[in-house]
């Protein structure tokens, strides 16, 4: 699982309603009341924008917190990043619940929402915010990838290894960083299977690490053929 993720460049679907205050500089009429303009309610458009803004914000400072605590040699400090970082977390996350709430057909918000949960080890409320990002954009890869981590998390390997399959016909760049994901995952596990069968999982891993990196190569020779 990556531990220094940043977040996709966004590309909002809602149209900003413009807004507008005014206040007169002059003294006010004697014996009048005076009239001023008023800011218009925000519209639930700019709400949910709004939200996933500021969602956005707080995984990036999070995900930089991990980042940090990983290269803390000190354990004291590291454990303080990364208290810091599960806080960051958790406020993105609400963030993005409200952003989903206004506008369920965000489809980003969904997965940034899965995204928090998984990080705060919520593996199973992040597979439900994942499905709804897919079910909204079959094709969204980023999900594919990050479902596939929530699948690790809970020990889900056979549906891991379908989202590295799905990934692999698709976007090579993405099943490339969940195959590293698996890895670490057997990593992690060797000592402690939990009653998985983890030496068959590394077999396939490695047949799948194999297979990528011959086809990268025959890539690269026919690319060097064509010259």
């Amino acid at each position: 699982m990556r531990t220094n993720f940043r977040p996709l460049t966004i590309t909002f679907i809602f149209a900003i309603a413009s807004t507008a205050f005014g206040a007169g500089s002059g003294p006010m009429p004697s014996g009048g009341t005076g009239s001023m303009q008023t800011r218009e309610p925000a519209t639930p458009e700019e709400l949910a924008r709004n939200a996933f803004n500021s969602g956005v914000h707080s995984v990036e400072k999070a995900d930089q917190l991990m980042a940090d605590a990983a290269h803390q040699a000190d354990a004291g400090k590291q454990e303080k990043a990364r208290t810091k970082a599960q806080k960051a977390y958790a406020t993105a996350m609400k963030k993005f619940a409200s952003a989903t709430e206004i506008n369920p057909a965000n489809y980003q918000a969904w997965n940034y929402l899965g995204y928090t949960n998984r990080k705060l080890g919520n593996y199973d409320a992040a597979l439900v915010a994942y499905d709804r990002a897919l079910r909204l954009k079959p094709d969204y890869a980023e999900a594919i990838e990050y479902r596939g981590h929530a699948y690790l998390g809970l020990g889900r390997l056979s549906e891991a290894k379908e989202a590295y399959l799905s990934l692999y016909a698709g976007n090579r760049k993405l099943a490339a960083q969940l195959l590293t994901a698996m890895q670490d995952w057997i990593g992690e596990h060797r000592a402690s299977s939990g009653g998985l069968d983890v030496d068959a999982f590394a077999s396939w891993v490695n047949e799948r690490s194999a297979i990528a990196s011959q086809t990268a190569s025959l890539t690269r020779e026919g690319a060097s053929a064509r010259w």
